[in-house]
């Protein structure tokens, strides 16, 4: 259950379903641990995502033993662990960037989707993300042993809320939802910069 009300940050301009709203990304994460049921279903929506010609290139590293989180604890920047140490999972989101050795332009474009879907059924099942591309991406790669034809997307925080006070106090200002841009600032019609 997210422990921060959103009201006063977040006011859409459309009716659309709470759930888009309320998800957000905190940084304080309790150490409890997901159950399998309900972290697997995380994934199992994440699969369910719209892929172009079906190819599905997204791919999940998930870190939930204490050796899989220090081993990725290893190549993420002293800011993010400040926080994100305490989180029970983390997973790697990387794409595989070609189908039969040709270029699959939409690699990125797809998995955003599928880390989105996750996004939202871990907001469904009581759980917070937070994702995060503060780490260092060539050493993620080679200390998980990532192969040259996959691109590394980002690296998602997973876990149970936990109170913004127990979180390094510069960051506990921070631990609220932010807002977005308006609707016109980011939909034209027509063409680049038709409001």
């Amino acid at each position: 259950m997210m422990l921060t009300d959103v009201k006063n940050n977040r006011k859409p301009e459309f009716e659309i379903d709470e759930m888009f709203i309320n998800r957000w990304s905190p940084r304080s994460f309790s150490e409890k641990e997901i159950p399998t049921d309900i972290l697997l279903s995380l994934f199992e929506a994440a699969h369910w995502a719209p892929s172009a010609f079906n190819f599905q290139p997204w791919r999940f590293i998930i870190a939930q033993t204490d050796e899989e989180r220090k081993t990725f604890h290893s190549f993420i920047s002293e800011f993010n662990l400040a926080w994100c140490k305490n989180a029970p999972v983390l997973s790697l989101v990387i794409s595989k960037k070609t189908n039969d050795g040709v270029e699959f332009p939409t690699h990125s474009f797809d998995t955003g989707a599928a880390w989105g879907y996750l996004a939202l059924q871990a907001y469904k099942s009581g759980l917070a993300t937070h994702p995060m591309t503060g780490f260092d991406f060539q050493k993620a790669r080679d200390v998980l042993e990532i192969p040259e034809d996959y691109e590394i997307e980002a690296l998602i925080a997973i876990g149970y809320q936990d109170e913004k006070e127990k979180l390094p106090e510069k960051l506990q200002e921070r631990e609220q939802p932010n807002e977005r841009r308006a609707l016109q600032e980011f939909t034209f019609n027509g063409k680049f910069g038709n409001k």
